[in-house]
């Protein structure tokens, strides 16, 4: 049976309602409301008119239909009159959500000739003579491009490069608000492989590091690797890696609750797209030997009726995973294994099929906004259950992960993101909740804790300097001045 979600804020509405000052109207109103489900988070009075008082009340829906019932109840209220409604998401939105803030002021000719022209020149010709200090005089040290196509956005799909902004521009701002790096989102009109490498490698000398996102499979792979090839600087596609760091953090943390190792995990994965597939290396690197993969025809092994379509990326897969290639959809081969991991859609497994996991089950259910299992019907059948959702416990969340990530790769000044730094960042994540606080509810810190980024980054960043993939360089990248030689 299908559970209905809970109101949220990212369904919320702001309506301006004009209420009769008469004794029982305002209880009619938040009646109305209530009777439709919604559910009131705030109540303002914002001015008066006529003999009516007017209030603006925030409403959280379950979706916009919902809203639109909500909206519909309150028309059949007596003694009110509706001014206005207002989306609160698509406010936030309104005129996009990052701008660009100047770090000195220019208020006078001096602002302006250190600026600009003509003290600008001396900058540029340092630079030409050493190009590494553009990592001093430059945004380059602290600044990462957004790169995608728009063709696998959110659970959205192919939508498109303008479509595609509105995400962008938000990883942006998670990337400012939790490690301080600036971010560009840039969504490129182009689905070919070819085109998307050669403008990224253009664009290049301008950035500390590339950050792909919501480039389809298996174009992506494709993509990422050659872009890792050709430039000299981090690039990261967030969709896999950053999917699979922080599984493995809530998996680091989960073992430590139920005593199980690693090593001994069978683990059952339902979507092998971008994700799915990351996952599933990171997971073996970590000791994971056994995992049977689930695409929407079923089990993949090697002996599948369709195995000559496959892409290549599924039949490497498939070549080292099911190695007793058994067949059948997800409820039928989820039968003695550990862990379910689940990259796919809402309602793929049957909440009853859980019991015939072992015992002690793990069970991250990462489709959203709805999981390929609620929480509140598989709580009979599992040890530990994890979301990709913020309102239950042990959300699985990509911010854990790539703004520290960036942040240690840029100070690091690394060359590339090794799987020994993803390493790294999944164990700073895990350790950021303390071990006397580890529970079947909290495997994974909060995305709101601001020490995250700051122990992922400092993991990366040493792990760079260990493994001999951070850059040294003569070139001193603080702000101390830089004064040339002076010759006679």
């Amino acid at each position: 049976m299908a559970t209905t979600p809970s109101p949220s804020a990212s369904y919320s509405i702001t309506l301006s309602i004009a209420i009769d000052n008469r004794e029982g109207t305002l209880p009619r109103v938040t009646g109305a409301i209530s009777q439709a489900g919604g559910e009131i988070t705030a109540i303002d009075i914002v001015g008066s008119q006529d003999d009516m008082t007017v209030r603006e009340i925030t409403v959280s829906a379950r979706n916009q239909d919902h809203y639109r019932g909500i909206i519909a109840s309150l028309r059949e209220v007596r003694g009110i009159k509706l001014l206005e409604t207002t989306d609160r998401t698509f406010n936030m939105h309104q005129g996009g959500k990052i701008e660009q803030h100047n770090k000195h002021p220019l208020k006078t000719r001096d602002d302006l000739s250190m600026a600009y022209t003509p003290g600008v020149a001396r900058v540029c010709m340092a630079i030409h003579d050493n190009v590494e200090k553009a990592y001093k005089y430059t945004i380059k040290a602290n600044t990462v491009a957004v790169v995608s196509d728009g063709t696998a956005v959110l659970g959205l799909g192919d939508i498109g490069p303008e479509a595609a902004m509105p995400v962008m521009e938000g990883k942006a701002m998670l990337f400012k608000e939790f490690a301080g790096v600036d971010a560009f989102p840039i969504c490129l009109n182009t689905k070919d492989p070819d085109e998307i490498v050669r403008a990224v490698e253009l664009m290049a000398p301008t950035f500390g590091g590339i950050n792909l996102e919501d480039i389809s499979s298996p174009r992506c792979f494709e993509i990422e690797a050659r872009l890792k090839e050709s430039l000299d600087i981090p690039v990261f596609h967030d969709d896999q890696h950053g999917t699979a760091v922080v599984v493995i953090a809530a998996l680091l943390n989960a073992c430590k609750v139920t005593g199980k190792k690693i090593s001994d995990l069978r683990v059952l994965m339902l979507g092998l797209g971008a994700a799915g597939i990351a996952v599933t290396e990171m997971l073996e690197d970590a000791g994971v030997a056994d995992v049977i993969g689930c695409d929407r025809k079923g089990a993949l092994h090697t002996e599948r009726e369709d195995w000559d379509s496959l892409d290549p990326v599924k039949q490497r897969f498939a070549e080292h995973t099911n190695k007793d290639k058994i067949g059948g959809g997800p409820n039928d081969v989820i039968e003695g294994t550990d862990l379910l991991i689940g990259l796919s859609g809402p309602g793929v497994i049957e909440a009853k099929s859980l019991a015939k996991m072992n015992a002690d089950p793990l069970v991250f259910a990462m489709a959203n906004p709805t999981p390929e299992v609620m929480p509140e019907e598989a709580a009979p059948f599992v040890r530990i259950m994890a979301t990709g959702r913020s309102d239950y416990p042990n959300q699985i969340n990509n911010v854990l992960c790539f703004p520290g990530i960036f942040r240690g790769a840029i100070d690091a000044r690394a060359t590339k993101i090794t799987d020994e730094m993803k390493m790294a960042a999944a164990r700073g994540i895990a350790a950021c909740v303390p071990e006397n606080e580890i529970s079947e509810d909290y495997i994974i810190p909060s995305v709101f804790n601001r020490e995250v980024a700051i122990e992922v980054a400092k993991a990366v960043k040493d792990e760079a300097a260990r493994s001999g993939v951070a850059q040294e360089t003569d070139v001193d990248t603080s702000a101390t001045i830089d004064i040339p030689a002076v010759t006679s």
